[in-house]
Order: structure tokens, then C-alpha cells, then sequence
């Protein structure tokens, strides 16, 4: 033994997997079947000087380095996740950003029988024997740090919520894709 730490992930980033874990924790009280939600991840004291009426439903916080997920409403249904990301360029004050989904999902050694075509990929999903109902919750920051959370129907407690910074790692690029210059 060496004495040496391991390496910190550079993509880790313990107040925003605090937060990650906050905006999944309150999808997770409006429970299943729910929209997507996408959230801009803004600094407190920022969001609080510039609406202080806002004190109050945020706790008041200005804490440095404080973060606040701001609830960007009703998203379009037609749009794909691909579509609806791919049309955002979040301005220089929001620092990230958090997207909440439920999704279909199995094992990735049966992703390789998935049918290539989305009406038949998407029947496919629905027939698995395999298949999990999970809730998504992606957070990513303009410095890169990542976060995921994930909640399968299946294990609905708060003990079994799985968490890492590449969870979902195409989620989490597609979302650090609205956050470049």
C-alpha cells in the first residue's frame, strides 16, 4: 500500500449529486407516469439577488457554490428527448442543467436484439420479459461534473435509488451539449 488517495472522478461533484438526488426525491413524491421535467441549474445567491420574493420557496440559501434547479414548465409532448435537447442553448448564467424522464429499460447485454426501427424497438421494449420501468434524473455542470440518479418501479424505496456520474452517459453528453458556447 502505497498510502496514495485514488484519483477523484473529475465528473463527480458532491453538491451537484445532492441536488440530483433532491430533484429525484421530489419527482419521486408526484410518483410514477409523469411528464419529463427539465430543469436550469442556477447559482442561489444569483437567483436570489436577482428575485429576492423568491427567498422563502428556495429556503433562503445564498450560500457560495449554492444551487437551485428552476423548473423550465410544460415541455413539448411530440418532441423527442434528442429533439427537445438539441433545440436549447442555456444562457451564461445558468451553469447547468437537470432532466427528469421515465423510461423503458433493459438489461445491456439484451440491448443487442433492440430492433434499429423506433415504432418496433419501442413494442419490443414494452414486450420484454426483462424490461424496468426506471425514472432518469441527469444533471450536468459547464465544468463537466455529472451526475445521475436512477429509480426502478420495481424497487420504489429511497434505499434503492442508484447513483454514479455516467449512469446514462448518453443522456448526460446530450445535456452537456446545451450547455456549450
Amino acid at each position: 500500500m502505497t498510502g496514495l488517495a485514488e484519483p477523484a472522478n473529475p465528473r463527480a461533484n458532491r453538491r451537484l449529486d445532492a441536488l440530483t438526488l433532491d430533484v429525484e426525491r421530489h419527482a419521486a413524491q408526484a410518483g410514477w407516469d409523469q411528464p419529463t421535467r427539465l430543469y436550469a441549474l442556477v447559482e442561489t445567491a444569483d437567483l436570489l439577488r436577482r428575485e429576492p420574493q423568491l427567498a422563502e420557496q428556495v429556503g433562503g440559501s445564498d450560500e457560495p457554490g449554492g444551487l437551485t434547479p428552476v423548473d423550465q414548465g410544460d415541455l413539448p409532448e411530440h418532441a423527442s428527448i434528442e429533439e427537445l435537447l438539441g433545440g436549447i442553448a442555456w444562457p451564461p448564467e445558468v451553469l447547468g442543467s437537470a432532466l427528469c424522464v421515465e423510461r423503458l429499460m433493459v438489461p445491456p447485454d439484451a440491448e443487442k436484439d433492440m430492433p434499429q426501427d423506433e415504432p418496433d424497438a419501442l413494442r419490443w421494449l414494452a414486450e420484454h420479459p426483462q424490461r424496468q420501468e426506471v425514472r432518469i434524473v441527469a444533471s450536468v455542470l459547464r465544468d463537466g461534473s455529472r451526475s445521475c440518479a436512477l429509480r426502478m418501479r420495481a424497487h420504489d424505496d429511497e434505499t434503492s435509488v442508484l447513483t454514479g456520474p455516467d449512469l446514462v452517459p448518453g443522456l448526460s453528453a446530450a445535456l452537456a451539449a446545451t450547455l456549450s458556447d
